[in-house]
């Protein structure tokens, strides 16, 4: 944008120049017309120049407001996906899982306390001198709901993985798999919302130029994402600026 701005400014100053030129060298009967053109060409630049401007504000100002709604959703997934490893051992692979999940599992509330009970084997090898040992035991105390405990009377969740911006229809992109890492296999996920369907509405140039920021408080790529599919990592690739929830 800033070589169109340039490019706009120096056209009309040399148009403002040919304008001096048209009034000092020009016949009189041809110097109106030419004069009124080319005021008509410099209004116009200057209205593009001051339009190339506005126009990146008020796309800059929406794209926040819109990936900063996108971000409270994907925290939402992600939340959803930590609480479904947390009781499966795995990440969900499709939504419908995932809701299925939210509505029907719990949490296992457990208390650990560590106690001695008679070793048998051991008082049995002292004759009959009664020897203990130190356990370490697990109580369960109470189960508590996943949706109450994440969402409580609140139902967005069967409607997370809709895009709720940008393309009408549009939903948030599900993978999840395991991986092999320092000799471990680990559960992975990710969600993507590709920027294009976020901006899908904005102008073009514009929206192709946000896909190759690379910037500390950007969010850089071509689209919005949490997890990844190629190491064991449950962050958003975005600056905590952008989420209300972070």
């Amino acid at each position: 944008m800033l070589k169109v701005i340039i490019a706009a400014v120096v056209v009309v100053l040399l148009t403002i120049g040919i304008v001096y030129l048209i009034d000092k060298f020009v016949p009189k009967k041809v110097k109106p017309l030419l004069l009124l053109g080319l005021w008509v060409l410099i209004a116009f630049l200057a209205y593009k120049t001051f339009m190339s401007v506005y126009g990146e504000i008020q796309f800059n100002k929406i794209k926040q407001e819109r990936y900063s709604i996108v971000i409270d959703n994907l925290i939402d997934i992600r939340d959803s996906q930590l609480a479904h490893r947390t009781v499966t051992g795995k990440f969900a692979g499709s939504w419908d899982n995932l809701v299925r999940f939210i509505d029907t599992a719990q949490f296992t509330i457990t208390q650990r306390r560590d106690t001695s009970v008679l070793d048998v084997e051991a008082t049995r090898r002292f004759g009959g001198v009664e020897t203990y040992k130190d356990i370490v035991m697990i109580d369960t105390l109470a189960f508590v709901s996943v949706k109450d405990s994440l969402f409580g009377a609140d139902d967005r969740y069967k409607t997370m993985m809709n895009l709720p911006v940008g393309k009408e229809g549009a939903k948030f992109e599900l993978k999840s798999g395991m991986i092999d890492q320092t000799g471990l296999t680990l559960p992975v996920f990710e969600v993507r919302a590709p920027k294009a369907l976020i901006l899908d509405d904005q102008d073009k140039y514009l929206v192709a130029k946000e896909n190759q920021v690379v910037s500390v408080d950007g969010v850089n790529g071509d689209a919005i994402i949490v997890g990844s599919m190629d190491e064991v990592n449950t962050n958003g690739n975005w600056p905590k600026n952008y989420s209300t929830k972070e």
